[in-house]
């Protein structure tokens, strides 16, 4: 299992990313790579789909075999600590990379 250099860097830049997924264009900011039963997902937070903004923020889960066309932007976002929880147990010892919270303004 190989994480792609895409994700990585934009969790690691705090920059957005772009990719296709259920056959629509999706921004996501992208909070952690982790694994579960041998697969790769990320926890995001989806900032638009297909060019609209969501009606709430909230974090989701994608799985990165679903994930297509993936490019990272030039448009940074922020640790949102209020949607996103690193202690959540379910990344216990599955985390492969994460966003680190010291850039949030607390």
């Amino acid at each position: 299992m190989q994480a792609p250099t895409t994700i990585l860097e934009s969790i690691a830049l705090q920059k957005c990313l772009v990719a296709t997924y259920n056959k629509m264009t999706v921004t996501l900011a992208p909070h952690i790579l982790y694994t579960r039963h041998d697969e790769m997902f990320i926890d995001a937070v989806t900032i638009a789909r297909d060019g609209a903004a969501p009606r709430e923020l909230k974090l989701g889960t994608f799985k990165l075999a679903g994930l297509g066309d993936l490019r990272v932007l030039d448009e940074h976002f922020e640790y949102m600590g209020g949607l996103y929880d690193a202690d959540d147990r379910k990344y216990k010892g599955v985390t492969l990379f994460a966003v680190q919270p010291e850039n949030e303004n607390a």
